[in-house]
């Protein structure tokens, strides 16, 4: 059988091939069940230092020593406690050289049991062929037997090792590091497998595999059924700090819950930064840690945490694949050692027992077991029994179901109520899931179903039990109608007349302020709990029920004992017997306090709010009048020599926004006319008084013959200290027949527009605030000399002001419409009017004055 030779695969291997050593087609078993001569691994042992090399096995050469306190210039004691301590110090190493030359005898030995295998030949002849093909290939005894035991299994950790040369090295036949990466995996390996217990594990990891990698740590967790963690192993950690983290209770967060948690690796560059707890918090804080699940066929058993002493680069994806070997070394510690902790439960791996414990369920449930690829990943459920309380929802058998794949059964459970997903976790982690009220789908006829059900899901042994409550609807009804009555003030009672005997419910105590043990009252009593007055209402409600035999209802004010009253509504039909006998009455009272007050302030507040309407109304009337008869909406022409004078004025069409607009043409006794227009802000009766206050001041004040800038700043006195806070906006001007000279003055506001031929332009703005805003205030004049057929217009902001345009458009839009044709002044100001954009409902004044 062909086959593709992986990364890193050496001369020695080649000779190996050469003298026949190729692995049998189909061979895939790992090297820890292949035969070999004797013990194919070595004995359990304590702890052990970091190797010294990876070169053949036997004594690893020892270093310097370390001089110890009070020794000599040259290293020697120069006491009996400093000789003391040189031999317990040089008696430390040497073990520590024996553990890691056993580590590579242990694999040594199960590359010569492939060998045996291979050649059929003896232990001696294995041994002997192991030392020749090193010899020939230049390599070390230990590499070359961990080449070959790569070649043998053809698992995971020889996968890693050829990734790790070709990412890192990129010469996969290159000698040096890239050999170590198999020598290291493969050791700790063989290491961990001769080894069942889980502290000679860690020390081997940590020894071999991770301080190569840059680690000083690490801890080995165990998960217990009911959450909680167990250190079963650790390296690098003093013996008081472990003592400190031997349980970790169901529930604290710690690195090691992490990645339970979320059933996958977290790492963390910093511990500190991260804020986690962990075992040696206080002296690698500054460190990075890596958690991993240790797991096998989708079940976690523990969780492998690696301490490094400095922040944690990014790793390379050879590095972590390296990592996650590791725990699945630890995962398979784990799996065959005992429950540890002082809460794990003794985990029950018999099947049988689960089916004979659902079938006493009273709720339907099944019986799940892992269903596992050809590489051991779990990938569905086997169905292993349905107890005979299931109850299919598409309205299939048991027999239909048992037996079945969870997937293939209900489809709907991987993507809809995400069952899938926590019975997987569940079976991952150990931890019970319980959920009240989820909705689980499932397919009718390829129609989703919906269905709300309780779920417990936990796990026993390597199976999971799944418990169901679909909700009973009768149950569900009377609890919602329970919240309801709650809700409502509503209770309900039931008197049978034939023996006499009252029911109640515990809402109806409440309203009538008795406790759950007194005796109900009978409805012939019900008078003498309500209030006096009535009594009556009462007696034609019992007179209803009890005697003419149909449904009526009253409300009354009951008096209960604790000196409350409270109004009640109560609603009675009466039973009757197939003979037509009433025999019972039946009914509910209603808490309708609320209800009745509330009705109560209503109607106070209808009347004030009536009484309200009729005042603004009224103000509304009055400042329409007011505004009307000083300013009508249309008026006589002016009789001024050389000039033609128009004006239109157009109220806001809602009375309630009756504004401050106004404007004056009036011929003075110079023969001078007066051209105002103004804008008092704000609406109502203020501003209408305001706006009579202002024209009325302005044509008396215009009588002195002083110019519009000075009859602006006597109306800003006038408006500032006057008037209630009254500010406004104005154009004044003073138009001399005889010279065609219009002087103008503004204050604050829009800017006339002069109309010559089919142009419209508006005027150069001279300086000035609008009235009222401070006591002293000054204005600049403008003169315009007219032509004979030139228009001026004067406006308020109510023709052009849009909410969602800016003025300069606005304006632009008003000079396209003054610059049409016009056969009269008012027809023009008619236009003006007619194609006005403003939308804000607000007062327009509008003067035209046309040159002869």
């Amino acid at each position: 059988m062909s086959r593709t030779e992986p990364a890193g695969s050496t001369p020695g291997h080649e000779a190996l091939l050469a003298a026949g050593c190729e692995p049998a087609a189909g061979s895939g078993a790992p090297p820890a069940a292949r035969p070999g001569p004797g013990p194919a691994h070595g004995p359990a042992r304590g702890p052990r230092p970091l190797p010294q090399t990876t070169g053949a096995p036997g004594p690893l050469p020892t270093p310097t020593p370390i001089p110890t306190p009070g020794a000599g210039p040259h290293g020697a004691p120069a006491s009996g406690v400093g000789r003391l301590a040189a031999t317990v110090e040089r008696l430390r190493k040497e073990v520590r050289a024996a553990h890691a030359a056993a580590d590579g005898r242990a694999l040594i030995e199960l590359a010569k049991g492939v060998l045996i295998e291979r050649l059929s030949c003896g232990p001696a002849r294995a041994a002997a062929q192991l030392a020749e093909l090193a010899g020939r290939a230049g390599l070390s005894q230990l590499e070359l037997a961990a080449d070959i035991v790569n070649q043998a299994a053809r698992d995971e950790v020889a996968d890693i090792a050829s990734e790790f040369v070709r990412r890192a090295h990129g010469d996969p036949g290159e000698d040096g590091p890239d050999r170590s990466v198999s020598v290291r995996l493969r050791t700790a390996e063989s290491a961990a497998l001769a080894s069942g217990d889980t502290q000679a594990v860690a020390e081997s990891l940590l020894q071999h595999a991770l301080a190569p990698l840059g680690a000083t740590a690490v801890a080995v967790w165990t998960v217990a059924t009911d959450g909680s963690l167990s250190l079963t192993g650790h390296a690098g950690f003093s013996a008081e700090e472990a003592a400190r983290w031997r349980y970790v209770p169901p529930g604290v967060a710690t690195v090691a819950r992490q990645a339970l948690g979320a059933r996958r690796a977290v790492h963390l560059p910093c511990l500190a930064e991260a804020g986690v707890p962990s075992i040696g918090h206080s002296r690698t804080a500054d460190g990075g840690r890596v958690a991993l699940p240790a797991g096998t066929g989708g079940r976690i058993h523990g969780v492998l945490e690696i301490c490094w002493p400095h922040l944690l680069p990014p790793r390379s994806p050879a590095v972590d694949r390296q990592l996650d070997a590791l725990a699945e070394l630890c995962a398979r510690t784990l799996e065959s050692a005992p429950a540890a902790g002082p809460q794990a439960p003794r985990e029950r791996s018999d099947v049988s027992e689960l089916v004979e414990l659902t079938e006493g369920l009273h709720d339907p449930a099944l019986v799940l077991t892992p269903h596992l690829d050809t590489q051991g990943r779990l990938t569905d459920f086997r169905v292993r029994h349905a107890n005979s309380r299931f109850l299919d929802p598409a309205g299939r058998p048991r027999s239909a179901v048992s037996g079945s794949l969870l997937l293939e059964a209900y489809p709907t459970a991987a993507v809809d109520s995400d069952l899938f997903d926590k019975v997987e976790r569940v079976y991952a982690t150990g931890e019970p899931f319980r959920a009240r009220r989820m909705t689980l789908t499932a397919l009718v006829d390829q129609v989703p179903l919906d269905t709300l059900a309780d779920l417990s899901i936990s796990r026993h042994g390597h199976a999971v039990l799944l418990i169901w409550r679909i909700e009973d609807e009768t149950a569900r009804l009377a609890s919602l109608l329970q919240h309801a009555q709650r809700l409502g003030r509503i209770g309900g009672f039931e008197e049978n007349l034939v023996s006499g005997e009252v029911t109640w419910n515990g809402q109806l105590f409440a309203l009538y302020g008795r406790a759950a043990g007194d005796s109900p009252v009978h409805l012939e009593d019900l008078s003498s709990h309500a209030h006096p007055d009535d009594a009556v209402t009462i007696g034609r409600f019992l007179q209803a029920v009890l005697h003419h035999r149909r449904p009526a209802s009253t409300a009354f004010r009951l008096q209960r004992p604790d000196g409350v009253t409270r109004h009640i509504r109560v609603i009675a039909e009466p039973v009757l017997d197939a003979e037509h006998r009433l025999v019972k009455v039946r009914g509910a009272y209603q808490d309708i306090s609320s209800q009745h007050w509330t009705e109560v302030a209503l109607a106070a507040t209808r009347d004030q709010l009536e009484h309200t309407e009729k005042e603004s109304a009224e103000r509304n009337r009055l400042a329409l009048q007011l505004q009307h008869a000083i300013m009508p909406p249309s008026r006589a022409p002016l009789d001024a020599p050389g000039l033609e004078v128009a004006v239109r004025y157009r109220p806001a069409e809602s009375e309630s926004l009756v504004g401050g607009d106004w404007y004056d043409a009036v011929v003075l006794p110079s023969q001078r006319i007066l051209l105002c227009v103004g804008d008092v802000a704000g609406h109502g009766i203020e501003a209408a008084t305001g706006m009579v206050v202002l024209r009325n001041a302005v044509r008396g004040l215009a009588v002195t013959g002083a110019g519009p800038a000075q009859l602006l700043s006597w109306l800003n006195i006038v408006a500032h200290h006057l008037t209630e806070h009254v500010t406004a906006t104005a154009v004044c001007g003073l138009y001399d027949p005889r010279t065609r000279v219009l002087r103008w003055a503004r204050a604050g506001h829009l800017p006339p527009v002069l109309v010559r031929g089919a142009d419209a332009v508006t005027l150069p703005m001279p300086g000035g605030l609008l009235l009222g805003a401070l006591g002293d205030a000054r204005y600049e004049e403008s003169d315009l000399q007219l032509e004979p057929g030139d228009t001026l217009l004067m406006y308020t902001d109510g023709l052009v002001e849009r909410r969602d345009t800016s003025v300069h458009d606005s304006l632009t839009q008003l000079l396209a419409t003054a610059g049409g044709p016009s056969a009269t002044l008012e027809r023009l100001l008619d236009r003006m009017l007619t194609h006005s954009r403003s939308d804000t409902d607000d007062d327009t004044c509008l003067i035209g004055v046309r040159v002869h």
